[in-house]
């Protein structure tokens, strides 16, 4: 598998190398991977300070140390979200300048506390604006498997460093597809959490009415787990926590959604993987239940509609609120704010009781079913400027998002869990994703059948984690 983060926080704990060592590995090949476009703000002092507190501790307080899951395993922030206090986020965008950081946010400090040692930002697109990370104030992040391709977005810069191997695990966002697709295009692990189960806290400035949530793009599903496991619960946010679901033993019954319309084709080879998947997960003895996209079309629709309406609303507010050079921004971002503030309260409210009703209907199907197995992207990534944000069309650019991942919104707008991982590869050498989705709270479920699939071993990461002692 050529090593994930669980692997180097091992090699770390029993003296293969230290914290430190780890930590000059990743500098080295963040600065070795530079044209890849993946890191967009270094800071190495940081990283070996934050290292070498960890390789003291590790001989003052070893129990403590031991207690971390992660410690001393290098890793990065995401240009947006958090904030990590001495990261000084610009979301992408020439309206912010790269000084000063807030303090940590609540999720920053449970990075922290699990022995993470941070040393920089991923890029992003402008705002999280799009499924590519090019933002016009740079770097354009590309797709370590094909240079050529985009690692997708919004969280592109962190999926393409952890697939390089710069770092074996990155802090990444999603509000509409930001974490899943990137991992999906990138042969990597990507779980968008049940809504309420990670915490926004204190400032919720990345809430975006509910349908954001933070996590991480792993090499693994055991990583998966292990930084949900320690990131989730006591969100103190303005949703319940989740009650954690045990694992089930029984048999399952396996809904298999292997279409996704006339009007968002997805390739051949992208829906035999998910039948293959299907199969497989049937060899164990669940049950596999077809479902029809006409059970899903009025909802993709609908979630699609809402999540415009949310970011452009949200993106306006912001605006306003910071008194932000706006013609700075790029013109695709300069749309987005004037969509938000030409919406009328009316069309907004219809959008949010519509994704209520997107979150019922998926409901209904989980009554039927105990999980849903689906594409995650219609093809393969798409080359470096598919999404281009020099222009003022929102439609043409929301429907081109739809187009490349029909089903990523759906999560996001109905606050379900939902994760990606490959399951093979195309004729490009390039990874053939699948989506499982589950009820609310249901992660582990989620996280068990993504275990078996990995078992099988049809995705072999290309390049190895830096440092990781081979």
């Amino acid at each position: 598998m050529q090593g994930d983060a669980t692997d180097l926080a091992a090699a770390i704990r029993r003296g293969k190398l230290s914290a430190a060592e780890a930590m000059q590995a990743s500098l080295a090949a963040a600065v070795l991977q530079e044209p890849l476009g993946a890191v967009a703000y270094l800071d190495a002092a940081m990283g070996l300070a934050s290292a070498d507190d960890r390789d003291s501790e590790r001989q003052s307080a070893p129990d403590r140390f031991a207690a971390r899951p992660f410690a001393g395993v290098p890793t990065l922030a995401k240009d947006l979200g958090g904030p990590f206090a001495g990261l000084p986020v610009t979301a992408g965008s020439y309206l912010f300048e790269r000084k000063g950081s807030e303090a940590d946010s609540d999720l920053a400090a449970r990075f922290r506390d699990a022995g993470f040692c941070l040393f920089g930002l991923t890029t992003s697109p402008e705002f999280g604006l799009s499924l590519a990370s090019e933002p016009a104030i740079g770097p354009i992040c590309r797709n370590p498997l094909d240079p050529a391709r985009t690692a997708g977005g919004s969280s592109g810069g962190a999926a393409a460093a952890v697939a390089a191997g710069i770092v074996a695990i990155a802090h990444a966002t999603d509000a509409g597809g930001s974490i899943r697709v990137p991992a999906a295009c990138c042969g990597l692990v990507g779980m968008k959490p049940t809504r309420g189960a990670i915490p926004g806290g204190p400032s919720f400035g990345n809430h975006l009415a509910g349908i954001a949530s933070e996590l991480a793009v792993c090499r693994s599903v055991r990583d998966t787990a292990l930084i949900f496991d320690r990131l989730s619960g006591k969100s103190r946010g303005p949703f319940p926590d989740p009650s954690p679901v045990d694992s089930d033993n029984g048999r399952l019954r396996i809904g298999l959604l292997a279409d996704t319309g006339s009007a968002y084709p997805t390739d051949g080879d992208r829906l035999a993987v998910v039948e293959a998947a299907a199969r497989a997960l049937e060899s164990d003895g669940h049950e596999v239940v077809p479902l029809a996209w006409a059970e899903f079309e009025w909802s993709v629709a609908a979630g699609g509609r809402a999540f415009a309406d949310i970011v452009s609303v949200n993106l306006a507010a912001l605006m306003k609120a910071t008194a932000l050079d706006e013609s700075r921004a790029e013109p695709l971002t300069q749309a987005f704010a004037a969509r938000g503030r030409a919406l009328p309260a009316t069309s907004l409210w219809n959008s949010l009781n519509d994704a209520v009703l997107v979150s019922r209907n998926l409901w209904a199907l989980f009554d039927r079913v105990d999980c849903i197995l689906m594409p995650m992207l219609s093809s393969a990534p798409l080359v470096i400027g598919s999404f281009p944000s020099d222009h003022a069309d929102t439609d043409l650019h929301l429907e081109r998002m739809t187009a490349f991942a029909p089903l990523a919104c759906l999560a996001n707008i109905s606050g379900f869990p939902a994760l990606t991982l490959p399951f093979g590869q195309d004729e490009h050498a390039m990874p053939l994703p699948v989506q499982i989705m589950a009820p609310m709270g249901h992660e582990p479920r989620l996280l068990s059948l993504a275990a078996r699939l990995e078992a099988e071993g049809r995705w072999q990461h290309r390049f190895p984690v830096a440092g990781l002692p081979s």
